[in-house]
């Protein structure tokens, strides 16, 4: 029956589905003051559930239903919040309410929710937690930056010495895991604190009772420096496929964890920073940001793109004079030119930019460009024939269809070599290849696209 129960469980978590009526009949109860109901609808659903729910409701009924659940629950519903909703909720709670919610989270997660505090909020806050032990964690927590190891680690772990026979380091994991929401590895250390391997859960059954931990510990054990850099860290497990992997500073003594939980929302962060920075905007932004805010992110790369058109026109206002009768066809086809220099440009830049984020691009940049080169000037052929035909069937001009069909391919592979070197260029300067994509491509192909049309052009052309 309890297993029947479990399944019936998730599939109705999974099922869950925000309506109106729900959200209605949230508000309703509350601004009837039912409590009673109110928890029992609340506590049927799952926090991330709930959380959902939160956004929906106003800031007044939110922070209500907030100090009405218990701080067991509420802890890891504002763990899922919005984190705009998430900041508005935790202003409207004294810093008493706060540390009460803060004592119920593993220290990742309770420092995340206090640097989102003033630094005066923050004091106010610790001063309130009256687990000592946690407060310290909390605290040293706070000091690494949140890009670095240390900002992703929590200090709840699973730790065993070597020189312990495995009977009694069972009894003595029954109490740290009590501690622990789930148990990956169990870290072995020296008397010194130092990592130096690591078991299973099924290392220590199958293993007889009296046998040392140092016989029986893998010493292939993968780690990070506390002050790694997050997405190096994010590369580091999924490359090995790790659940969670153990922090160490300098001196290689073992300071906490990072879990995959953690590693999925960095490697959302970058995802949605990389997508906005190949879409042009030079900031984190949300849609429900402010006009003025989302014009900050936006404008510059807008300009950019209006300097990238002008430079286009003065370009192409040069040429004008010197270009024969045949120059109204070559104009009405200039923005095809730009339109698949930009297409192209973007499409290596992100093939590139993608594998600088998966470390899947190995090799040196010269063997990157010559293989573009060869795929761009395939597929140029490709393009350049069709393009030939068609001028040719409608201009009757074999000059002119020649002259357009061979500016296409030159573009294409030109187009295709900047969008490969410059994310690669720009990665070895440091420099978030991301940024390489969207406007900074399309403007950058637009204008190298119209010289080397206009040129090819007047060559083939004989002027």
């Amino acid at each position: 029956m309890t297993k029947i129960y479990q399944v019936k469980e998730i599939q109705d978590n999974i099922q869950f589905q925000l309506t109106d009526e729900l959200i209605e009949k949230v508000e309703a109860l509350v601004e009837d003051k039912n409590d009673n109901d109110l928890k029992n609808l609340l506590n049927d659903f799952h926090y991330a559930d709930i959380a959902e729910i939160l956004d929906e409701l106003n800031l007044e009924d939110a922070v209500y239903v907030i100090k009405l659940l218990d701080s067991e629950l509420t802890s890891d519903i504002l763990m899922e919040l919005d984190e705009d909703n998430r900041e508005r909720i935790l202003k409207n709670l004294s810093a008493k309410e706060i540390a009460e919610e803060i004592e119920e989270l593993e220290t990742d997660d309770a420092a995340d929710i206090i640097s989102e505090l003033s630094e005066a909020r923050q004091e106010a806050v610790i001063s309130q937690i009256e687990d000592k032990e946690h407060k310290a964690e909390i605290q040293e927590l706070l000091a690494y930056h949140e890009d670095t190891a240390g900002g992703l680690m929590a200090k709840e772990l699973v730790k065993v010495y070597e020189t312990w026979t495995v009977a009694g380091c069972l009894r003595r994991i029954r109490g740290q895991a009590t501690e622990v929401t789930r148990v990956h590895s169990i870290y072995v250390v020296d008397k010194e604190e130092k990592l130096i391997g690591r078991l299973s859960l099924k290392d220590l059954i199958v293993a007889k009772s009296e046998q040392k931990i140092a016989d029986i510990a893998k010493d292939n054990v993968d780690w990070v420096n506390v002050h790694d850099d997050a997405e190096d860290v994010a590369k580091v497990m999924a490359k090995y496929d790790l659940e969670a992997i153990p922090v160490v500073d300098d001196n290689q003594t073992l300071l906490g964890r990072i879990t995959i939980d953690d590693i999925v929302d960095v490697l959302k962060d970058e995802a949605d920073k990389d997508y906005q920075l190949a879409a042009g905007i030079t900031q984190d932004v949300e849609a429900d940001d402010s006009i003025i805010e989302l014009t900050r992110a936006r404008l510059p790369w807008l300009f950019l793109g209006l300097i990238g058109g002008v430079g286009a026109f003065i370009i192409m206002y040069y040429f004008e004079e010197s270009l024969p009768e045949q120059a109204i066809i070559l104009f009405l086809f200039a923005p095809l030119i730009a339109a698949m220099a930009g297409n192209v440009g973007v499409q290596s830049s992100a093939i590139i930019v993608q594998g600088l984020a998966n470390d899947d691009v190995k090799g040196s940049i010269n063997n990157r460009l010559i293989k573009e080169m060869l795929l761009a000037t395939l597929n140029g052929v490709i393009l350049s024939l069709f393009l030939f035909l068609f001028v040719f069937a409608w201009e009757q001009d074999f000059k002119l269809a020649l002259a357009i069909s061979v500016s296409l391919v030159a573009v294409i592979i030109i187009a295709g070599l900047i969008g490969t070197f410059i994310p690669l260029f720009l990665d070895t300067r440091g420099i978030d290849p991301a940024i390489a994509t969207g406007p900074f491509i399309t403007t950058s192909n637009d204008i190298f696209g119209i010289v080397i049309y206009l040129m090819i052009s007047k060559l083939i052309l004989g002027i």
